[in-house]
């Protein structure tokens, strides 16, 4: 059961995130997926910003970092690297960070906008520490090591992708929302592979 609750708080991060995205660009016309920044939702002149700072991130960021602690129990059977469980946990909790603190898009030198900016960079850089060193835990797991390779790949897709701003400068929005999307991509499927590790692990054996 611990797994299961483990995996629920995990999956209710990219639902919570997702939903509020849906709810609060809807409201506002003015909007554009392609030109903005997905923080400019909560940002210091955007109406309700803190429904999206609370929803969007800060909630998500703790649910994240919660779950990355089953998630390490569940692969980590021996004595191993915390790097994995290091990397998972402070990304979610930088997330959260980044939703305590609106970005000011407006002075972008302001102590808000500076904290608002190393929550969302180290967000990113934390996750791609646990992303890159949890395949070595899962080689020795035969319920965890059929998921290597989406995992990496999905991780190298948020680098590529990454770049998307520098090549279509008409809409960097887009290519933001593509490495959100691919980075709670890769916390839903552990997620999910957390919540029913009892049951198909009983399949294995």
């Amino acid at each position: 059961m611990k797994n299961k609750r483990f995996g629920l708080i995990g999956l209710s991060a990219p639902l919570c995130l997702g939903l509020t995205y849906m709810i609060m660009s809807a409201q506002r016309p003015e909007y554009s997926f392609l030109t903005k920044a997905v923080s400019e939702l909560g940002s210091l002149d955007a109406p309700n910003k803190w429904y999206w700072n609370i929803f969007g991130y800060i909630l998500p960021g703790v649910s994240i970092s919660i779950f990355s602690i089953g998630l390490y129990q569940s692969m980590a059977q021996k004595t191993s690297s915390r790097l994995p469980l290091i990397g998972i946990f402070l990304s979610g909790l930088f997330m959260a960070i980044s939703g305590i603190f609106p970005g000011d898009f407006d002075d972008r030198t302001s102590t808000t906008m500076i904290l608002h900016t190393i929550g969302s960079f180290g967000s990113y850089i934390f996750f791609l520490i646990g992303a890159f060193t949890y395949p070595k835990l899962m080689r020795e797991s035969a319920y965890w090591s059929p998921v290597i390779f989406i995992s990496l790949t999905l991780t190298w897709l948020t680098i590529i992708f990454g770049a998307w701003p520098f090549v279509f400068t008409d809409m960097p929005g887009v290519g933001q929302r593509i490495v959100f999307s691919l980075y709670f991509f890769w916390i839903a499927l552990h997620a999910f592979r957390l919540y029913n590790y009892q049951s198909l692990m009983k399949q294995i054996h």
